[in-house]
């Protein structure tokens, strides 16, 4: 459950190791398959952290707590993945996307993952002023990822095969989208 508004800050060094007891939760290592040793975080978020990265990468954090993890990036600045994309979906211009995960087992439920992803959209607007969209691949069969979507606004725009982050997943996804609203 929530304890209150959701707010965000950026990831830092002395998150690691909070980061990497969620990425060991049974539910976001399911859907995240990501290496949690100090080494692989910090090759991995280190250049988020060092600014060196083009993506970034907040905690979550309702009643000051951390609670999750959100990680914000023009696709644009990936061309391999707009190459992915493509066959699939069209990619907006100045398109947004996220990765996200509730880390905090006691958070989940209850909205938690809707309000997280709403309120990070609504934090993206204003610092992406090019960005018209955000576009999200979920893998299909991560329902509760999906759902937390559509609860947050998005709508489903096309299903089609894309590499899964979990190597034991078909390449079946979902890919949603919200559009900037008129006036943000």
């Amino acid at each position: 459950m929530l304890d209150g508004p959701v707010t965000f800050r950026p990831l830092t060094r002395a998150d690691l190791p909070l980061l990497g007891r969620w990425l060991e939760e049974p539910l976001v290592a399911r859907w995240w398959a990501h290496e949690t040793s100090p080494e692989a975080l910090e090759a991995d978020f280190g250049p988020v952290v060092d600014g060196t990265d083009p993506a970034e990468v907040l905690l979550a954090l309702t009643g000051g707590r951390p609670f999750g993890l959100v990680q914000r990036y023009r696709i644009a600045d990936f061309p391999e993945y707009v190459e992915e994309l493509e066959p699939v979906v069209a990619v907006p211009p100045g398109a947004l996307s996220i990765d996200y995960l509730i880390g905090e087992p006691d958070v989940r439920g209850g909205g938690a993952g809707a309000a997280m992803l709403a309120a990070f959209v609504a934090d993206s607007w204003p610092r992406y002023p090019e960005a018209g969209s955000v576009l999200v691949p979920v893998a299909a069969g991560n329902v509760a990822s999906w759902r937390a979507l559509e609860r947050a606004g998005f709508v489903r725009v096309a299903e089609g095969p894309l590499t899964p982050d979990n190597p034991v997943d078909p390449p079946d996804h979902v890919l949603y989208l919200l559009h900037r609203p008129p006036g943000r």
